[in-house]
């Protein structure tokens, strides 16, 4: 066996270990679901009169999309209480002591996050469909949007396993995996225009990555000509392929240190 085929083998193990808990802790995916679902009922039903988007655009169409991005931000953040917690229980130092390849641990988190995230993903886009949401961009648009999330999860997940192995703790993590997530979504065009925010506001909020990639998201579920695809979906790419591996050199190397102590 090469050494490719051996850390694919052990995080594949990882990926199982991780999968199974979740009909073992089924609370894990419900509320990883309540949340959305939520934000859905609120900006539909409640907020969605008062919020003033272009003309010639639903706005169950724009929230839609930014809620589907939303979910897979904030979903991350059980990366970081996830590992955060095998390193207070001394997890870590028994595959340490395992014949295995060290980077299995984190790959197979973040690819276990990935699959129950895509889930959620799905889950949402059946709720969205319930209360008016369409795909109007065809289905290789439906499907590439749903890639640019799949890559929204690798993005943000990196950037949750760095703070889950930094903190000293479980708790922290708690609180550190999710503090960062609110300012950074809700100062996005999420949910409300950026031509409707504060000017000095807007400048933020145009480069900010979340806006980026829902813009993309947007491009490839609704389409042209409110949302074009392109540079979008550059733009992107650029942003979650960057995050991924800017934050997934720093938490191997953090791995490393940890698993050394």
């Amino acid at each position: 066996m090469t050494a490719a085929q051996y850390v694919i083998s052990d995080s594949w193990e990882m990926t199982k270990r991780h999968l199974r808990q979740i009909p073992r802790i089924p609370e894990m995916f419900f509320f990883s679901l309540i949340q959305p679902i939520m934000f859905v009922l609120l900006f539909r039903y409640v907020f969605g009169e008062a919020v003033k988007v272009p003309p010639g655009i639903d706005y169950v169409q724009y929230m839609m999309v930014g809620i589907f991005a939303q979910s897979m931000t904030f979903a991350t953040a059980g990366i970081s209480t996830g590992i955060a917690d095998d390193l207070q229980k001394g997890l870590i130092d028994r595959f340490r002591a395992l014949p295995m390849a060290r980077s299995a641990v984190l790959v197979g988190r973040m690819s276990s996050d990935l699959i129950r995230n895509l889930f959620v993903a799905l889950v949402m886009i059946g709720i969205g469909l319930l209360v008016g949401f369409r795909f109007s961009n065809g289905f290789l648009g439906a499907l590439g949007g749903i890639g640019v999330l799949a890559l929204t999860v690798l993005a943000f997940g990196s950037i949750g396993a760095w703070i889950g192995l930094m903190v000293p703790n479980a708790e922290t993590a708690n609180v550190a995996g999710m503090v960062w997530l609110f300012p950074l979504t809700f100062t996005s065009n999420a949910f409300v225009p950026v031509q409707s925010m504060p000017g000095w506001l807007q400048a933020w909020a145009k480069v900010n990555p979340v806006s980026i990639i829902v813009n993309a998201c947007r491009g490839l579920f609704i389409g042209p000509p409110h949302f074009p695809v392109t540079p979008a979906i550059w733009q992107a790419l650029a942003w979650c392929v960057g995050l991924t591996l800017g934050f997934g050199y720093l938490a191997v190397r953090q791995y490393k240190r940890a698993a050394s102590r």
